[in-house]
């Protein structure tokens, strides 16, 4: 029997993948005939989403108002002229109303667009609007690759205000046309209600939509849920979502500032619930439930994974958040589970992932950045929320990244390159050994940026551990913090890889999309 079936698609590549995603396959024009109903015809108020986009496997994203069955059409051509029908799971209350459907088998390089459309579970004639989505697959073969990432998302009291556009840097970024997004954490800031009102220094008032969610500090998982919902809100950050895949990570605004799994907080705003680790539980769900996330078999809350996009590129998102030890002082000078940062398990993978990558360039995609001393006590600077720890020999949670960097000199591992948001500020570092305090490693280039829609602050300041040199940063000046987006330093990155000459171009862009520093790497070939 032909592979092809009679709409000219091959059926094999688009097999419903995963229990999450697991549903029924049909060619198009079998599915029950689209009709309209009234009093119970579900919408999609949130738009769609597709993230997780690696060889051959996407994951798609969307959520209903009521009960209602998830269907997909697939297909190759924009008009869905040749189209296959995929029955997706439920969209219910035990899931927020969201669904999410895994596809595998797709083809290299192709253009993929997607059709979402919800019916009715209380009344089967009653269908939803159809909601168009697209996405771009990883080439088989060395081809132009095009990627923007960035982080923090509706932070420090500055949501959506659309008499100033809403959140336009997704506008912007849209406007790029790249394949996927890195979204390096601080995707929602659960911690940090929204007022109506903000009056600026220079007497302007910045307007916020508020929902109940967005209105006190989440506990519920229905309030972690809400404060994903509040960003999808957005018309800019709906439309950026149709077009460009993600690949998304968590940090800590997911939950509670600064949190590690043991702690217990001591916040009078948290009226119902002081510990961390159920907080963090729920949050994780939600950041499951509401972004197009593939869970891993083996480990459902695992978060950090890899994406083969092609021979030029293999990018590693990791998670600096679930696995650490306590904040502290940070000053350890052996390892041990109280020095734990990416944690032990983490580590061995990334260590195991790395050495097996034929891709060219090898992206690690970090919630948090190396060298910038970011502390957890701003006020007496004597704890610390990073690995970095102030100038010195490695200590604490540097030691964790000594064994990585000494493994990646070793297995003459080449051509690495970090990617990071976090201190909402944007920058370009380079590591370099000969000016560092611990220098078995090969240099290497940091690149950091964000906020996307978030307070501005910054710079930090460096620990000379690892020998980072500033290449180019921009942060407000004069002391100023929490500047607001109107003031137009919000950041996101952008990656070029040229197909034939494998040359890496990172591009630092703000707000309108100036760029404001670019840096061309040339890959190290392995005789």
């Amino acid at each position: 029997m032909s592979e092809q079936s009679k709409n000219g698609i091959n059926r094999r590549r688009f097999i419903a993948g995963s229990a999450a995603a697991s549903g029924t396959l049909m060619l198009g024009g079998i599915a029950p005939a689209f009709a309209r109903g009234d009093s119970k015809r579900p919408g999609t108020p949130y738009g769609v989403a597709s993230g997780d986009v690696t060889q051959g496997e996407a994951m798609l994203w969307s959520s209903s108002d009521a009960p209602a069955q998830m269907w997909v059409d697939i297909s190759y051509h924009q008009d869905f002229r040749k189209h296959i029908t995929l029955q997706g799971p439920n969209a219910l209350a035990e899931t927020g109303f969201s669904s999410k459907l895994a596809i595998n088998d797709l083809a290299p390089g192709q253009k993929v667009f997607y059709r979402v459309r919800y019916q009715s579970l209380e009344d089967w004639q009653s269908w939803g609007e159809p909601v168009v989505g697209s996405f771009n697959t990883p080439p088989a073969v060395a081809s132009n690759i095009r990627f923007l990432w960035s982080g923090d998302t509706a932070g420090q009291g500055w949501g959506i205000n659309e008499e100033w556009g809403g959140m336009r840097i997704y506008e912007t970024m849209r406007q790029t046309a790249p394949d996927f997004f890195i979204h390096c954490g601080d995707t929602i800031y659960a911690d940090g209600p929204l007022k109506e009102k903000v009056t600026l220094k220079n007497g302007e008032v910045w307007k916020n939509i508020v929902t109940p969610e967005k209105a006190k500090v989440a506990e519920t998982l229905q309030e972690f849920r809400g404060n994903f919902a509040y960003n999808l809100m957005d018309k800019n950050v709906r439309a950026f979502n149709n077009e460009v895949p993600m690949i998304v990570q968590w940090d800590d605004h997911e939950t509670v500032n600064n949190w590690y799994p043991a702690e217990v907080l001591n916040d009078e705003r948290y009226q119902n619930e002081q510990s961390v680790a159920l907080l963090s539980a729920r949050a994780r769900r939600a950041f499951f439930e509401m972004n197009p996330i593939r869970s891993s078999a083996a480990d459902p809350q695992r978060i950090y994974r890899k994406f083969h996009y092609g021979p030029l590129l293999d990018v590693f998102a990791i998670d600096m958040r679930s696995y650490r030890a306590d904040n502290g002082a940070n000053n350890q000078t052996e390892s041990s589970a109280d020095t734990a940062f990416f944690g032990s398990k983490q580590i061995l993978w990334l260590k195991q992932q790395l050495l097996a990558s034929k891709a060219t360039w090898k992206v690690i995609a970090s919630d948090m950045p190396i060298g910038m001393i970011v502390y957890d006590d701003w006020k007496t600077k004597s704890t610390f929320e990073n690995m970095a720890n102030g100038d010195g020999q490695p200590k604490g949670r540097e030691l964790e990244m000594v064994e990585l960097l000494r493994f990646i000199k070793q297995n003459k591992i080449e051509n690495v390159v970090w990617l990071t948001a976090d201190v909402h500020y944007t920058a370009a570092h380079y590591y370099d050994p000969n000016k560092a305090q611990f220098q078995d490693f090969e240099p290497f280039h940091e690149f950091v940026s964000g906020p996307l829609h978030a307070g501005t602050f910054g710079p930090n300041d460096m620990d000379n551990t690892f020998g980072p040199q500033v290449l180019f940063s921009k942060h407000p000046e004069g002391g100023q913090i929490n500047l607001p987006p109107s003031a137009g330093l919000q950041f996101f990155g952008q990656v070029d890889i040229d197909g034939e000459s494998e040359e890496m171009k990172v591009t630092l862009k703000d707000l309108v999309g100036s760029s404001l520093y670019t840096k061309t790497l040339t890959p190290k070939k392995s005789a």
